[in-house]
């Protein structure tokens, strides 16, 4: 008779692919270093740890937790304690718990993401950690789209989420919210449900739990992967655009007194998404300001619709035509 454990958790498919998304996000992390994982006990981030804990050690990583209690619920210190006790009862060592301060400006869920992104920050650099790794799922990839294109913030707010910037990794922007519910309970894991995630206050549990079930039953499904493809192409076009206008930022720009002038003609020569580009990349590296679009386009009037017109003014910039340059300086 084989000699065999029904305990032991099978290895579904739900539990692979967790994995495979995790080894595939921990390549190019030097063996022995330590990666945090953002837990909050809910079910992306408890299989996300469970996981982590079984592909980190293989990678010849060590692998830790963070907990970050936001304290906006009656008995969110016992859910951040329950977590951390998960992730340790997982294997994951250290295991630190933070709480933050939420102070409410520019709204609840923003208020929350700053501090809690702060929070992971600071402890990454107390435990020396080289990667932090958050739960976000190809179903909050598609809802983050959906919200950006909503807002018309322009093509940078539909990238969505990016798989890895700085410090921080998403390993599971390939992997739907349903596999992280079946991974925690193929392995026997019992989750946290935030009743925030469906609370219709916020406009991401709305977007969640009305407009893409909406979406996907009258356009015959598919919608979440079809704005997580629109935002990898997005985001690849403009990791181009960025990389070309960086080329040309250094031939164009010229520094002048209280601030910069570039050249109209050679800006005018380009098409209008890398004149854009350039105008709003040299304002931001000199002046530490993000023009909107509308305002990127007055600006660049000045270069393919100039008659002799004066200046414009921005916050906190003064942008005028003289001869062939377009000089920006601090008002």
């Amino acid at each position: 008779m084989p000699d065999h454990d029904d305990r032991r958790p099978r290895l579904t498919p739900a539990v692979a692919d967790t994995r495979r998304a995790v080894r595939e996000s921990l390549a190019g992390i030097d063996e022995g270093s330590l990666v945090l994982v953002a837990l909050s006990g809910g079910p992306d981030s408890l299989a996300l740890a469970a996981a982590t804990a079984f592909e980190g050690p293989r990678a010849g990583m060590r692998v830790g937790g963070v907990v970050v209690d936001h304290g906006l619920q009656e008995g969110s210190a016992e859910v951040a304690e329950t977590a951390a006790q998960q992730a340790r009862d997982l294997g994951l060592e250290p295991v630190l718990v933070r709480r933050v301060t939420v102070d409410g400006h520019g709204g609840p869920e923003a208020a929350a993401r700053q501090a809690r992104y702060a929070a992971l920050l600071k402890a990454r650099a107390e435990v020396d950690a080289a990667a932090v790794l958050l739960g976000h799922t190809l179903d909050d990839q598609a809802e983050t789209v959906l919200i950006g294109l909503a807002r018309g913030s322009g093509p940078e707010s539909l990238w969505g989420m990016h798989p890895a910037i700085g410090f921080l990794r998403r390993p599971f922007l390939t992997v739907r919210r349903a596999d992280t519910k079946a991974a925690c309970g193929d392995q026997g894991l019992q989750p946290w449900n935030d009743p925030h995630n469906h609370d219709d206050r916020f406009l991401r549990a709305r977007i969640r739990d009305r407009v893409l079930p909406i979406l996907d039953q009258e356009l015959g499904g598919g919608v979440v992967e079809a704005l997580t493809r629109t935002a990898d192409q997005l985001r690849e076009d403009a990791e181009a655009l960025a990389h070309f206008a960086q080329e040309q930022i250094g031939d164009l720009v010229e520094h002048a007194e209280g601030g910069l002038s570039l050249h109209a003609g050679a800006l005018a020569a380009n098409p209008p998404a890398l004149r854009q580009r350039i105008i709003r990349l040299a304002v931001q590296s000199e002046f530490h300001v993000s023009l909107t679009r509308q305002q990127t386009l007055e600006a660049s009037r000045l270069v393919t619709d100039w008659h002799g017109q004066g200046p414009i003014h921005l916050p906190g910039i003064r942008v005028a035509r003289e001869g062939s340059l377009l000089l920006f300086t601090a008002a």
